[in-house]
């Protein structure tokens, strides 16, 4: 059976309704792949130096594991062809980068800040798993 994988982006959601999308898909473990998790703009969001805080304790406290995998962030960002430069990335190195994902205890939820998955490299990611075999759906 296949390992089901959603993705999800929090820009402009509050926490309460962050976390209902995810309890609604039965998620397990979100997936962090933001390059730079522990400087999020909003603090909710945060990857906090103790789970006691940030984006760990709201999902801890709805049941949900976090785990940040920051070597499938987006090196490219910053520069405005990022879209085929990451899906180059992917495409050559998909394997190593999405080692440790294949780990982790499904369904799982990609997260990024970007809530638009059209936008987001979460995209690329979840296109790639889909190939090895995953399930996906983006969390709108």
């Amino acid at each position: 059976m296949p390992k089901r994988l959603y993705t999800i982006g929090y820009g402009g959601r509050r926490p309460q309704e962050f976390v209902e999308a995810l309890l609604a898909c039965s998620v397990r473990t979100v997936v962090d792949v933001r390059l730079r998790p522990d400087r999020a703009h909003l603090g909710t969001f945060v990857k906090a130096n103790s789970p006691a805080k940030g984006i760990e304790r709201v999902l801890n406290a709805a049941g949900i594991q976090y785990r940040a995998l920051p070597e499938l962030g987006n090196v490219f960002r910053e520069v405005p062809a990022w879209e085929s430069l990451y899906s180059e990335l992917i495409k050559r190195a998909g394997d190593m980068l999405t080692a440790r994902v294949h780990a982790l205890e499904d369904p799982l939820c990609l997260l990024c800040a970007e809530r638009d998955v059209q936008r987001c490299h979460r995209r690329q990611i979840a296109d790639y798993l889909a190939g090895t075999g995953y399930d996906v759906e983006h969390i709108a």
